[in-house]
């Protein structure tokens, strides 16, 4: 234990000083720099400044303080006898223990107004430089870079008088995901400035390990949930669980869809989801009401469900919630009694996203052979002036604003996708068919009745005057389509024959 050298620079200075004062009655030497060194200091532990170590002093605004070969030849340095024999010559103290954690970039790109001369300052070179030293060197070097460990590392020395080859290896690759991790963060930020709007030439991800999850979209498949790093607020991987069993990969993907599409309304809404596709969808003057009229969409389907609400959950609506299976609900927030009332319901999965916004730009990943697609969210909206009436009957206001609502509704249903709305209320969805046609037959039939004045939304131009058609002797009163087809006049003149309104809003919802 004794002549055990330890260097410690760390930004994040929590439980440094009890690590320093176990590892200094265990008989290590301490080196540090700058302010940790200060921190040690002030708590009365013993301290060798990394600039009596090298013999040099800190220059450039501290830019330069360990980049010095008296410090990472002390860390490099194998235990072989000609490494060793090297150091004696050359008067340098081999160092056996490493702890840093590096300047806070992320941290502080994610601060309002941050300049780019404020980020550049906060990139770590020699904390980097060390953690992969003493990382490529963990056969006889140690080395941490996260506080959490802190204890644990001193428990072992104290137990096994030294840090086991083990525990070195699965420290030695936590370091080396660390300075991946800040060097993507680095890299992103700078992609954003020097090529902005632009995919960058090389594409980065990393995430941090959330939970194995027991399988993926099937038992014989393994799965885990991982979060981009940081606290993420206002995305699903910030949000908190309150109860119910463990989240699975299907739930997940669920859970995200249901709020995908109930932030699409300012007014109370509720969406219930299966297989991603939403089965129902409302919006209402509250929110009792929205998830009655989301539910009665297709209560089938919704038996079973994943609930997405855009207001915090109430007690009536919990009320009404309860009277049902479903597999988890994900709001804003809960009122505390809805959470009684649904703590009855033990394996109830209740997700609150809280009320922080999502700042984050992020973005669509889709695997392939050998590699992946990327592209930005569909955040694509119309307004009601963007839209172009094609056909000779035209819409009124409360017509248009029920477009505006099937619209946003289509947008999260799997193509090819139609959706029929009546009082701003799903009453029809036909999802990932082969043929639009199809699709609105599916829709059609599950509306039944509801068809008659109902408005139809189709996720992408009709081919042919056919679906049109079928809507019509339905009784469907108008659609909204993005227009685009070379037999856009075909379907316009079925929709003039029949005396409906047509719109095109320019703008394609496919969703693979």
């Amino acid at each position: 234990m004794m002549n055990k050298r330890a260097l410690l620079s760390v930004s994040d200075k929590k439980g440094i000083v009890e690590f320093a004062k176990g590892l200094s009655e265990l008989g290590f030497t301490i080196i540090s720099t700058g302010g940790t060194a200060r921190t040690i200091q002030e708590a009365g532990i013993e301290v060798i400044q990394a600039s009596q170590v090298t013999g040099f002093p800190e220059v450039l605004d501290g830019r330069v303080k360990t980049l010095h070969p008296h410090i990472h030849a002390g860390i490099l340095a194998k235990g072989s006898p000609e490494h060793l024999e090297q150091l004696k010559k050359l008067q340098i103290e081999p160092i056996d223990l490493v702890v840093v954690n590096l300047y806070p970039f992320r941290e502080t790109i994610a601060k309002p107004g941050v300049t780019l001369e404020d980020a550049i300052e906060n990139i770590d070179i020699g904390g980097p430089t060390m953690v992969r030293s003493a990382a490529k060197n963990y056969d006889r070097v140690a080395v941490v870079v996260n506080p959490d460990h802190y204890m644990e590392i001193i428990g072992e020395i104290k137990a096994a008088g030294e840090i086991s080859f083990a525990t070195r290896q699965k420290l030695a690759l936590e370091a080396f995901s660390h300075t991946a991790s800040y060097d993507m963060a680095i890299s992103r930020y700078l992609s954003e400035i020097v090529t902005p709007g632009e995919f960058p030439a090389e594409w980065f991800l990393g995430g941090e390990k959330v939970q194995a999850l027991r399988y993926g979209e099937n038992p014989h498949q393994k799965a885990a949930f991982y979060k981009y790093p940081g606290n993420n607020p206002g995305t699903l991987a910030g949000a908190k669980q309150l109860q119910g069993k463990e989240l699975s990969y299907n739930n997940l993907v669920d859970v995200q869809a249901a709020w995908a599409i109930a932030q699409e309304f300012s007014e109370p809404a509720a969406a219930v989801i299966k297989h991603t596709n939403p089965c129902g969808t409302a919006v209402a003057s509250d929110l009792h009401t929205a998830y009655v009229r989301a539910f009665a969409g297709d209560p089938i389907s919704a038996y079973g469900g994943i609930i997405g609400l855009n207001g915090t959950l109430d007690e009536k609506t919990a009320q009404e919630i309860s009277k049902t299976f479903v597999e988890a609900v994900i709001a804003p927030a809960f009122s505390k009694e809805a959470l009684e009332i649904l703590g009855k319901k033990k394996n109830l999965r209740l997700i609150e996203m809280g009320t922080a916004e999502q700042k984050n730009k992020e973005y669509w990943l889709e695997p392939v052979s050998g590699g992946f697609l990327v592209q930005d969210l569909d955040k694509g909206a119309v307004t009601a002036e963007e839209l172009r009436v094609v056909t000779k009957k035209t819409p009124d206001k409360e017509t248009i604003e029920e477009l505006l609502f099937a619209w946003k509704v289509v947008k999260h249903v799997k193509s090819n996708a139609i959706v029929l709305t009546r009082d701003k209320q799903s009453v029809g969805v036909g999802a990932g068919q082969m043929n639009r046609v199809g699709a609105a037959n599916i829709a059609l039939e599950q509306a039944q009745d509801k068809a008659q004045g109902a408005v139809l939304a189709s996720d992408a131009y009709f081919p042919f005057g056919d679906t049109v058609e079928q809507a019509a002797k339905h009784g469907v009163k108008a659609v909204i389509q993005p227009g685009g087809s070379i037999r856009d006049e075909e379907s316009i003149k079925k929709a003039d024959e029949y005396g409906i309104a047509m719109v095109f809003t320019g703008m394609r919802h496919f969703k693979h």
